[in-house]
């Protein structure tokens, strides 16, 4: 019992974390046993939308309707193929988190080195400030577009949706999720809308999903793009490492007794659904944006992909396909909507861009902040990138501006490409050990086939698309300096690389002589 003089327990902005994984959620959700399918997956029903947020955040739009209005269909096959791949990774990272109880950040940190941890957790961190950038940038146009706010105040109300972030942390984990299906839905619905009055032709849309070589094709280019560029942006748009992060720790949120292998298995298989549900809307939304691109514009119309150019695109009469577009477009709905839509997806981003970054936190360096510092300190960094993009533009005019910032948003994304394989392929390996899952938890042989080929396959790409990533950052006359110190960032990723799986490898190896000694 406290004691009358007791003084209370004073909490510090900065705290050693070393207990379960966002341990205020962690089995905070109670689940029913011996029930009905559908009751069941209600009750599980939730993180999967959190995860598939990072899937059609505003860093997808640019990407998938320039693809549709350069290509055609050609590359919904290749939406396609990212959403498979980011269902099997996903099914994963929940798995993980639901057996071991501990989330991927954590899992790597009990098997790897202090030093290898601290590298991790960094280049996760600049991807996470990556993705933020591009919701940054996101918002603020949203903001200019529907309220007419100048871009460099709409940049600072931004930081202030860490106010929507406090009122969130009052309401329960599971209002949260409600919120953001919500949010789903109206972008869902948006595009729908959309799509539905440039009546696309839906035959090419189904042959479209079935790959072919001209996806992969460095010819023809259009635009300055080709259709194996136009891949590349969709790919690397789509799977992103903080989601794989963030399925580890929230699919912990429910309460299950993992005395009981049997609860075990019910909680990964209706977590597993839930997630393929909610990645099944994520690709819809994709592939909805990519028939934008081409049924709803004319084609070649878009000259300006950013958001500036799409939402002007959507109130420009001469540059919509058919008389129902033209018509509903005078009265400035489909632009309105537009926004709106890349607004929700903004905050959206918010939400779990601050779970994955205390899920990282406290995983690699056992550091925990308030949510609400966490996401202040973190967008305030996002910022500065931005606020000097708007005021070195300035004075040009207001298409070089658009052009800045829409660079900016692509560029930034390069920093996913150094973090990908370093939390997908441990990822792999941890759940392939029967060491750590068990025989009844690790991956099946399959599972373990597909995974191998995505892994590898990811990673591949996203190396092969880094010399022409870091050119972009710099003028044509030093474009050799950037392919030299691309290569070099090459070689210090695939070091890096073998570096997690020499220590992953050593620490199963040492669990299994363990094992064999008890018996």
């Amino acid at each position: 019992m406290k004691q009358a003089n007791e003084a209370p327990r004073r909490h510090k902005l900065i705290e050693y974390a070393n207990g379960p994984s966002l341990e205020e959620i962690n089995g905070t959700v109670p689940v029913p046993t011996g029930k009905g399918f559908w009751r069941t997956l209600f009750a599980y029903s939730g993180p999967g939308a959190l995860v598939a947020v990072g899937y059609m955040d505003p860093g997808n739009w640019s990407t998938s309707i320039t693809g549709g209005q350069n290509f055609q269909y050609l590359l919904m096959s290749i939406i396609l193929i990212s959403s498979l791949i980011a269902m099997l990774l996903q099914n994963m990272a929940a798995k993980l988190g639901i057996v071991s109880q501990m989330d991927l950040a954590q899992a790597i940190r009990a098997r790897t080195s202090k030093s290898l941890g601290i590298i991790l957790w960094l280049m996760t961190e600049f991807a996470i400030m990556a993705t933020d950038i591009a919701e940054v940038i996101g918002a603020a146009i949203a903001l200019y577009l529907l309220f007419h706010i100048p871009l460099v105040v709409a940049v600072f109300v931004t930081v202030f949706d860490v106010l929507l972030l406090l009122l969130l942390t009052k309401i329960g984990f599971r209002k949260i999720e409600a919120i953001v299906v919500c949010l789903i839905m109206v972008i869902l619905l948006v595009f729908v809308y959309q799509v539905a009055l440039s009546d696309p032709d839906w035959g090419a849309v189904i042959k479209g999903l079935v790959p072919n070589a001209a996806t992969i094709s460095t010819h023809p280019t259009v635009n300055g793009m080709s259709p194996l560029s136009g891949a590349l942006g969709i790919i690397g748009a789509t799977v992103m490492p903080h989601n794989l992060y963030l399925h580890s720790a929230i699919s912990q949120t429910r309460k299950v007794d993992h005395s009981d292998p049997d609860a075990v298995a019910t909680a990964v298989r209706f977590t597993q659904w839930d997630s393929n549900i909610q990645l099944t809307f994520a690709f819809v939304v994709n592939a909805l944006l990519l028939i934008m691109g081409v049924a709803v514009f004319k084609s070649g119309a878009v000259k300006d992909p950013s958001f500036f150019g799409l939402f002007h695109a959507l109130s420009n009469t001469s540059m919509l396909s058919n008389g129902v577009l033209i018509a509903v477009a005078k009265s400035g709905v489909l632009s309105a909507l537009f926004a709106i839509a890349l607004l929700a997806s903004g905050q959206n981003s918010t939400i779990t861009g601050t779970l994955t970054g205390q899920v990282i936190m406290e995983g690699f360096i056992h550091m925990r902040m308030p949510l609400w510092a966490r996401r202040l300190v973190t967008r305030l960094i996002s910022v500065v990138p931005v606020l000097i993009c708007v005021w070195l533009t300035r004075n040009l005019p207001a298409v070089d501006e658009h052009e800045a910032l829409n660079t900016l948003m692509n560029n930034s994304q390069v920093f996913l490409a150094f973090a990908l394989p370093f939390s997908m392929l441990p990822l792999l390996m941890l759940t392939d050990s029967a060491t750590e899952m068990g025989a009844r938890f690790r991956n099946s042989g399959w599972v373990r086939g597909c995974g191998w080929v995505a892994v590898i396959g990811l990673t591949f790409l996203n190396l092969l698309n880094l010399p022409a990533a870091f050119a972009n950052f710099v003028s044509p006359a030093l474009a050799p300096e950037a392919h030299i110190a691309a290569y070099i960032a090459i070689a210090l990723i695939l070091a890096l690389l073998g570096w997690c799986m020499y220590d992953l490898t050593q620490h199963n190896r040492r669990l299994t002589a363990l094992a064999q000694e008890a018996d």
